[in-house]
């Protein structure tokens, strides 16, 4: 056949393969015309010469020759074609293939190994395609060719490195009896960002949550609550906890249409548009009436501090403080803590200010993922992501926090209140009494494997889906409308919600919380402490002309500068040892708790 070629042609799909043109590969149909030429006698004769020898050789060799030689050179063919495969293949490995995997992160990442491009950013970074500029391969097969380059073997799974860890038993020790914390196993950061999931985890049954907001909010205290929760009515209340695909309930916030804005609660416009912008982790705090001092977190990666949101929200009176005992002029920024000052505050109790960020975060920060909420006279000491891989994304869970140390029962920790004069008392009766008709019962062994009915309350660790946000609303829900104690009213809001659908808590050990929070004083016990250091603190020691060493027979340098022991303060209590020496206890003092098992295994 006469005429210009029409491509050639390769593979059992028949692809057009590219020609090279000065270089540059081009396909035949972007070729410019050849001119056809009209063959010569000469030609035809040569080629009708070729076609007479074949015949010629079958005439003088048999079939059998014939056939074996024919099938010495496809053999030789079906050869060459193999080795050039291989060796394209070998040079086509990635170099995570040449690696051989031996990275220990991926030994237990996900045990059916998947392959690298399945982790989102900021957890593994994208891999860029490189394209031959001299090539002019369509854009799926560079795509193909891209991801068989990533392409991860699939491996036998690997233990998780804190599978066999124990906890071991506590030391014995008669003298210290109160909590303390336990050894708890972390992984190292970088394998913790990898373990955290790629998407959010599945709401059982509901899916899409809604919440109410009125302008005209006409206020109704006989159904309880405030107009920040939006007083709802006791039949609103029974219906929020019929659990539906789709709901919309009471959350706060209700008297305006964006949290923060003319809500109370109020919050600048600037740090609202700036907490939207916190997608992935978030750890707040909140000190409201200069109740405590701030703390600053540590032990903190550099991957958390560029990728997490550490918030502090504030009163006008605890900026004031923070201004005037460090003398910064702008306080936007302390430390490692953003600074959020909130106006309008909703109620005229500090404490329960202090339940709108710890249990409606998900409503002021709404693109977050996670969050974890710890009280402002607590210090963060382990890294974030650490804290969310051991008690969430390690037990699958979507929502944790840790049990009383001592209280397991909510009537026992009613009267605990009562006895402390946390709350008012009838307050505190009528909410039990509510309970109680509700069907609320003293914490028995048939609540297995339900191990406690009372949190200590002052961490949270959350991952923010339609299931958690309802049982954090619900919750704010009753602290709005009874006491401000929200370790009475937990266990009635989870018992509600886990008798519908298949959702549990993760409640671990208190001294496990222990070993990522220190806690601190408050402020006015600090300043009492101190006011009473300073009185039992002895003066200056007197100036002498003695020599150093040299003192009156019978006299001690220490009993002079202090003065004759029958003017010293009665019964003296040393602060440093948390002993009262006059009725010989030891009380419980945090720092000294903190000091025995502060390292993690």
């Amino acid at each position: 056949m006469t005429g210009g070629s029409l491509g050639l042609r390769s593979g059992s799909y028949g692809s057009l393969q590219p020609q090279l043109q000065n270089g540059v590969a081009v396909f035949p149909t972007q070729l410019p015309p050849i001119l056809v030429r009209k063959t010569s006698r000469m030609s035809l004769s040569g080629s009708r010469e070729k076609e007479r020898i074949l015949p010629r050789i079958f005439k003088f060799a048999g079939r059998r020759k014939v056939g074996m030689l024919l099938l010495l050179v496809a053999s030789a063919a079906v050869l060459s074609f193999i080795s050039v495969v291989s060796k394209d293949e070998d040079a086509s490995a990635s170099p995570e293939s040449r690696m051989g995997f031996t990275d220990h992160v991926w030994k237990f990442v996900n045990p059916v190994r998947p392959s690298r491009n399945d982790f989102s950013p900021p957890f593994i970074p994208a891999k860029e395609t490189t394209v031959d500029s001299t090539s002019n391969t369509n854009h799926e097969s560079a795509t193909t060719h891209n991801v068989t380059q990533l392409s991860v073997p699939i491996l036998p799974p690997m233990p998780h490195p804190c599978e066999s860890f124990s906890l071991p038993p506590p030391p014995a020790d008669k003298k210290r009896t109160g909590p303390r914390p336990c050894p708890v196993c972390y992984v190292p950061v970088e394998q913790a960002v990898l373990l955290m999931p790629p998407s959010p985890s599945a709401s059982p049954f509901l899916k899409n949550l809604s919440y109410f907001s009125e302008d005209n909010l006409i206020a109704s205290e006989s159904n309880g609550g405030s107009v920040f929760g939006g007083y709802p009515s006791l039949l609103q209340r029974n219906e929020s906890f019929n659990i539906k695909e789709s709901m919309m309930v009471h959350c706060g916030f209700a008297k305006g249409k964006k949290p923060g804005r003319e809500t109370a609660f109020d919050i600048n416009e600037t740090d609202l548009l700036e907490m939207e912008e916190c997608h992935d982790v978030v750890v707040a705090s909140a000190i409201f009436g200069n109740y405590d001092v701030m703390q600053q977190p540590k032990n903190i990666s550099e991957y958390a501090k560029r990728n997490a949101c550490f918030y502090m929200f504030v009163d006008e009176e605890t900026e004031l403080y923070i201004k005037n005992s460090s003398g910064l002029v702008d306080t936007k920024r302390v430390g490692l803590w953003i600074v959020v000052v909130v106006r309008n505050l909703p109620f005229v109790d500090a404490r329960r200010n202090g339940k709108v960020p710890k249990l409606l975060l998900h409503r002021l920060f709404p693109n977050a993922r996670f969050s974890l909420w710890i009280d402002g006279k607590l210090k963060l000491v382990v890294d974030p992501y650490q804290v969310l891989e051991r008690f969430l994304w390690r037990k699958n869970s979507t929502f944790a926090i840790s049990k009383h140390y001592r209280r397991f029962d909510v009537f026992v920790e009613a009267e605990a209140n009562k006895a402390a004069g946390k709350y008012d008392n009838a307050s505190i009766d009528y909410q039990i009494e509510f309970y109680k008709k509700e069907g609320l019962t003293p914490y028995s062994l048939s609540k297995l494997p339900i191990t406690s009915d009372v949190p200590e309350g002052c961490v949270i660790i959350k991952e923010h889906i339609p299931i958690t946000n309802l049982f954090t609303c619900l919750w704010f829900n009753e602290v709005d409308r009874f006491t401000s104690r929200d370790q009475i009213s937990f266990s009635t809001v989870r018992d509600r919600i886990m008798s519908q659908v298949n959702w549990t808590i993760n409640m671990f050990m208190d001294c496990e919380r222990r070993n990522f929070v220190v806690q601190e004083y408050h402020r006015d016990l600090l300043e009492q402490r101190k006011a009473l250091a300073s009185l039992i603190d002895p003066p200056p020691p007197v100036v002498t002309n003695e020599s150093p060493g040299e003192s009156l027979p019978g006299t001690h340098p220490q009993r002079l500068a202090r003065g004759p022991p029958s003017k010293r303060l009665p019964g003296k209590i040393s602060i440093r040892r948390g002993r009262d020496k006059r009725s010989g206890s030891r009380r419980h003092h945090p720092r000294a708790a903190a000091g025995r098992y502060n390292s993690s295994i």
